[in-house]
């Protein structure tokens, strides 16, 4: 549906004359201004002028449950009434210590101790600083590099940017950036991953005295068009990193909280090797989804040898990095409602959800026009052939006449909808998935429109 009513368009000219949009263009705003929301409920966003949208990327990977969720707002409502925030300087409180546990909990106390942050980037940035100056502290202030893989995306601060292999995000900023080494991307399209380990492996024989760590995407690389690639992967780069000394950072900041299948998409890499003497990771980040899609919120986990590293009365040896919101309280209890979701069940009704939107999009496999469609847990994706020029501008666009929010990353559709699915909402998303797919090819083979449509 379109959204051209004059309070509509008046909110559009008030936001593109005073707020700047992230990941935009704003001259180009001129020809695509921002859609204006009014509310949301469920799945669904609302304008203004009552249309809705099914929001099938989450509003940024962040939403789990659906906009106004009951349980994450009332727990917001809850220590609104208490205690909204004090500085976790020299203080601490129930949400934080309770989240933390909770959280180490989940990985069998491997990773028992969290820092908080407020975003992605800032816990990159935390999980980076921690690693060089532990090794710092040791004595081996040769460690001062890190590796990412191609493709891989971290983050757009200085420090998150530099282990992020996105073009368009990083090359305006090239000269203030460290240089990582970036190492071959698993991809199941391509069936590379044992080349992708021998490169790894190669690098980490040279430069292991320089490698502060190996910061990746576990399971799917969100940005670089959901590439996704096998736990027997990781639990070999586990063991790479155990080998030569190099701290492993697993950024589950879009993966994380139940996206692909399990709670942390590591815990498929210790189902896959339980007798490894390796295991998790040294450093997991969380953000987006750990608080429902409600208030900013990320944080670091790490094991006992990093955290003892910095244990000491000197000062200096301290790990002296903070905000002012960290730790947050009303954030900390929206993540503990999250958690109390994942206690309750909400694995199992991810499952039933994957497979229904599986099926429901199973037909696109014989699309003229669609390769490679994937799928880990509720995410799902597609490559599109010859979509034309602005593809996943024109693929947004039209979709929204057909009650979609979705943004294409390049020519990859994606979906990454919030755990509210049913049958009839999969079979809704197909549907409407299919019907802009077909306007969009239209535009561009309008002589043969109709053979490029789903069988």
């Amino acid at each position: 549906m379109s959204s051209d009513s004059s309070h509509q368009q008046q909110w559009q000219r008030r936001s593109t004359a005073a707020v700047w949009h992230p990941c935009t263009q704003m001259a180009r705003t001129e020809q695509v201004p921002p859609l204006p929301m009014a509310r949301g409920e469920g799945p669904w966003l609302f304008d203004h002028d009552g249309h809705r949208y099914f929001d099938a990327t989450s509003s940024w990977w962040v939403n789990l449950f659906g906009h106004s969720d009951e349980g994450v707002r009332s727990a917001i409502e809850r220590q609104l009434r208490t205690l909204p925030h004090v500085m976790l300087a020299g203080c601490t409180h129930e949400p934080a210590v309770r989240l933390a546990e909770r959280l180490s909990a989940r990985t069998g106390g491997a990773l028992g101790h969290v820092f908080y942050a407020s975003d992605g980037a800032s816990a990159v940035e935390i999980a980076l600083k921690q690693s060089a100056h532990h090794w710092r502290l040791r004595g081996q202030t040769s460690k001062t590099r890190f590796a990412c893989l191609q493709g891989s995306y971290h983050g757009e601060t200085l420090g998150a940017l530099s282990v992020t292999d996105v073009a368009v995000f990083r090359d305006a900023y090239d000269p203030w950036l460290l240089k990582p080494h970036v190492l071959p991307t698993p991809d199941a399209r391509l069936n590379n991953e044992a080349a992708a380990l021998e490169a790894m492996s190669a690098l980490f024989e040279r430069e292991a005295d320089q490698l502060a760590a190996l910061i990746l995407e576990p399971l799917v690389q969100g940005a670089a068009g959901m590439v996704m690639h096998t736990p027997e992967f990781l639990k070999c780069t586990r063991e790479l990193c155990t080998q030569h000394g190099v701290h492993l950072i697993a950024d589950e900041i879009a993966v994380g909280c139940g996206r692909t299948g399990t709670f942390f998409a590591w815990e498929q890499v210790i189902k896959a090797a339980p007798s490894s003497a390796h295991g998790w990771p040294d450093f997991l980040l969380l953000s987006k989804g750990i608080s429902g899609g409600t208030l900013p919120l990320a944080l670091v986990m790490s094991t006992d040898e990093v955290y003892r590293t910095f244990w000491s009365e000197d000062v200096t040896r301290g790990f002296l990095h903070s905000h002012s919101y960290t730790g947050n309280a009303l954030a900390c209890a929206a993540a503990n409602a999250v958690l109390d979701r994942f206690d309750a069940g909400q694995l199992k009704a991810n499952e039933q959800q994957a497979q229904w939107l599986g099926q429901a999009f199973a037909r696109f496999a014989q699309h003229p026009h669609v390769c490679h469609l994937r799928q880990r847990g509720t995410i799902l994706a597609f490559d599109v052939k010859h979509g034309g020029p602005r593809f996943a501008e024109r693929f947004h666009l039209a979709a929204r006449r057909h009650e979609l929010l979705i943004r294409p990353i390049g020519s990859t559709v994606y979906l990454m909808p919030p755990y509210v699915l049913d049958e009839a909402l999969c079979a809704f998303l197909a549907d409407a998935v299919e019907r802009t797919l077909n306007a969009v090819l239209d535009e561009v083979h309008e002589p043969h429109g109709g053979d490029v449509r789903v069988a």
